[in-house]
């Protein structure tokens, strides 16, 4: 089988295996072509059970799988599983033209997808705390008018006002720069994780009201620490948060002060996600 049929045959299976209803996102994920992103063959693939174990074949359709390929296996930084961030495009609803502001790009791949779901009159900024990732990305992704990448911790980096912002770490708390960032409309795909990399991801939503968000769990998460956006004392708030369970009920993300009450779920300094409308 040819690359672009695989790629393509692989788009389709995510619309399954991820449930995913947007035709955009399908056609995103059969465009890209991902085996331009995971460096130079051979490559390795990371199982949860066996660990890492090398291709066996310098084949560029080996790419289309949906599996986990390493980035940095000495780390344990990967590629990102094309069926969770499938899944998680979809829910997000990456419009054309949308401004986008991604955090943690590693080598560009989900990069791509983004700039090709905001198309030629939207943009994506992307920004990689790793120096070294951060050049790879920019070679892998100089070809994309509307990307721009920028080595920096995106934890600080003010993009200015944007419509999606996508964090590819964990975070212990959503971070004041990004909800200021965040038009009304504007979507923040937010993992957060406990020490260990487990936790949850939530998708925020600036309403048209000031100060206004609706917030929604989407997705379990183990993933990678975003260490900007990462403190001891809210990570043990989260980790209590987590162990209780509840966050399928979570509707809102509150910056109003209060004190804490039945419907705050993650009641932290500065923030509550709760279940309250």
């Amino acid at each position: 089988m040819d690359t672009a049929t695989a790629r393509q045959a692989f788009a389709e299976e995510l619309r399954y295996v991820a449930h995913v209803r947007s035709d955009r996102v399908v056609a995103a994920f059969a465009t890209v072509p991902r085996e331009r992103f995971l460096g130079a063959p051979p490559w390795q693939v990371f199982d949860f059970a066996d660990g890492y174990w090398q291709v066996p074949e310098d084949d560029p359709s080996a790419a289309c799988h949906n599996v986990l390929f390493a980035i940095d296996a000495a780390r344990e930084l990967n590629n990102g599983h094309p069926e969770f961030w499938a899944r998680l495009l979809d829910r997000l609803d990456i419009r054309a033209g949308d401004k986008v502001f991604h955090v943690g790009a590693g080598l560009g791949y989900y990069t791509c997808i983004m700039a090709e779901l905001a198309g030629a009159d939207g943009a994506v900024v992307a920004v990689e705390i790793d120096p070294a990732l951060a050049e790879r990305a920019r070679a892998n992704l100089a070809s994309r008018a509307n990307v721009q990448v920028i080595a920096a911790d995106g934890a600080l980096l003010d993009p200015g006002p944007v419509d999606v912002i996508v964090v590819n770490a964990g975070a212990t708390q959503p971070m004041p720069v990004w909800l200021a960032a965040l038009l009304p409309g504007g979507r923040l795909l937010l993992p957060m994780t406990a020490e260990g990399g487990l936790g949850t991801v939530f998708r925020i939503e600036r309403l048209a009201t000031p100060h206004a968000f609706a917030a929604a769990a989407v997705s379990g998460v183990r993933i990678f620490p975003c260490s900007g956006a990462r403190s001891a004392p809210a990570a043990r708030l989260l980790a209590r948060a987590l162990a209780d369970g509840g966050q399928r009920f979570v509707r809102s993300l509150r910056l109003d002060s209060h004190a804490r009450e039945d419907t705050c779920w993650l009641h932290g300094d500065g923030y509550c996600l709760s279940t309250r409308p």
